[in-house]
């Protein structure tokens, strides 16, 4: 009994006549009929029952007549629900207005008088294309689902880099990461080494930037005993412990020009030499540099080796800052508040809603790092239920900035709509499509077609 119920597809007949109301309610079978007499009525039952397929009379109330009630019904469901297919119904001979039917988005048009069996082979059609294209949607999302583990994102932007570091992963090129302070650079050349052959051997990070010249040559080629004051036994440095697997060489812009020539020596040549020791050693190991500096502006200046430069980077990702990142900003806060209230006693358990607007709209100069240290300050710091703007030290007033395409101007507020609405009421999907005055399944393809999962 319920295998049939599910089989049943919702149908609606939007018909102020009653005879054919009542002709057209029981003569669809395997359909789920529901009826509506006006605008209003099938509105209401669109975003009730979000029905795939629509039958539309042109002459509606409050003058049947007259088709303009028809069209503003055709728009505003289209407007709602753009995935639905609305079958207009005209009166005999009524080939101008059905023409302009389709040119508004109607899928399809049939004349009156009316013939169930021919209708209901339309409407067929109609629901099998609407299966048709949410099994592509479905293939499409399991082909595009989500980031890397560990990143958190859902943005185009994002999930275009995630998608070339999938790509690359799986081979030795030479990769550099390119990205302001805070983007998580670190975190991207950790998932290339966990999607490539080399994830069962070690990954080592050394920061250029965080080690003395005079200590950076011994860390990464290590030293023979006896090589230097203070040399008590033979020490391996980050290549060798890294051999087999992956090195990750952070801040390489900050790397000295004299062990720039080294270190391009061990990239061509693969072999290093510890310091004070005269046996070459040959080393297996993939190499990941990143930098939030512009190397080719230090060529230019010559603080930077150009031949270095072509042989760390076969492979350049572009990481973007967190401010173009659209809709990353409230799932990052989320993610990193779920974070540290497990670490934390805190009484917290949600964003009030001017910090949601903060998280927003304020511009996040330090990127992925400064916003998980206000989180954990909020947290720690919060004094209700909800983490106020002021505690997570933003000003909920800060300027938004949009982008002047149409296109994406439109795309840009819907999805940021969606991201607030699931934001403040904890991604309870159905209020949040009662928030956004859209049925759920409506709701649902916004989501897939943003990737705001």
């Amino acid at each position: 009994m319920s295998e049939a119920k599910e089989s049943v597809k919702p149908l609606l007949i939007v018909e102020d006549d009653p005879g054919l109301q009542s002709q057209l309610k029981w003569c669809f079978d395997g359909y789920e009929v529901t009826i509506a007499g006006n605008r209003e009525e099938a509105i209401n039952a669109l975003r009730r029952f979000a029905p795939p397929v629509v039958t539309l009379d042109l002459g509606l109330p409050p003058d049947p007549t007259n088709v303009s009630e028809g069209f503003a019904t055709l728009e505003e469901i289209h407007q709602l629900s753009p995935e639905t297919k609305v079958i207009v119904v005209t009166g005999n001979d009524d080939r101008e207005n059905a023409l302009k039917a389709i040119s508004l988005g109607a899928y399809d048009f049939y004349q009156k008088p009316i013939d169930s069996d021919v209708l209901k082979i339309i409407i067929d059609r109609a629901y099998q294309l609407c299966e048709l294209e949410n099994e592509n949607k479905t293939l499409a999302n399991k082909q595009t689902q989500g980031p890397l583990d560990g990143v958190v994102a859902s943005s185009p932007e994002m999930l275009k880099v995630c998608r070339l570091i999938e790509k690359v992963a799986p081979t030795d090129a030479t990769c550099l990461l390119l990205g302001e302070s805070g983007t998580g650079k670190e975190v991207l050349a950790k998932a290339i080494h966990e999607l490539s052959p080399r994830k069962d051997e070690k990954f080592v990070a050394i920061n250029c930037a965080a080690i003395p010249e005079t200590l950076l040559e011994s860390e990464l080629f290590g030293y023979e005993k006896g090589a230097f004051t203070g040399a008590h036994k033979q020490t391996l440095g980050k290549l060798e412990v890294a051999n087999g697997g992956t090195l990750f060489l952070d801040e390489i812009g900050d790397l000295p020009m004299s062990l720039q020539a080294k270190f391009l020596r061990f990239l061509q040549e693969r072999v290093i030499e510890r310091i004070g020791g005269r046996k070459e050693i040959s080393l297996d190991v993939r190499v990941i540099c990143a930098t939030h500096q512009d190397l080719e502006t230090m060529i230019a200046e010559k603080q930077f080796r150009e031949d270095l430069y072509y042989r760390v980077s076969e492979i350049i990702v572009n990481i973007p800052p967190l401010r173009d990142r659209s809709g990353d900003a409230i799932l990052l806060a989320k993610a990193f508040l779920a974070k540290y209230l497990e670490q934390n006693k805190s009484i917290a358990k949600g964003y009030a809603k001017d910090a949601l607007q903060a998280i927003e709209s304020y511009r996040w100069p330090g990127n992925v790092r400064e916003m998980e240290n206000k989180v954990k300050r909020a947290v720690i710091m919060a004094e209700s239920a909800n983490i106020t703007a002021e505690e997570l030290q933003l000003d909920s007033a800060a300027e938004d900035h949009m982008p002047l395409n149409l296109r994406e101007v439109r795309e840009h507020v819907e999805a940021r709509a969606i991201v607030r609405a699931m934001g403040y009421v904890d991604d309870n999907v159905s209020k949040a499509a009662e928030l956004l005055g859209v049925s759920r399944p409506t709701l649902y393809d916004l989501i897939n077609k943003y990737n705001l999962k």
